[in-house]
């Protein structure tokens, strides 16, 4: 990845240390904060799915079917 514009963000210790606790070896927290960010989109992503989806009349979640 090319950076082409680097910022400094002021965080609490603590903070880094939890950011560092998803990150893999090698990995820079940039890349560490990116890959949680994408996460947290599909996730709201597919709520939203769910969501429209569970509005439809003729939909079941496997939780009622089973």
């Amino acid at each position: 990845m090319i950076m082409t514009e680097v910022t400094t963000i002021p965080i609490h210790k603590e903070t880094r240390e939890r950011i560092k606790l998803f990150g893999h070896k090698g990995e820079t927290y940039d890349e560490i904060l990116n890959r949680i960010l994408s996460e947290v989109e599909y996730e709201e992503f597919m709520g939203r799915q769910y969501k429209r989806l569970a509005e439809k009349s003729k939909f079941a979640s496997l939780d009622d079917i089973a």
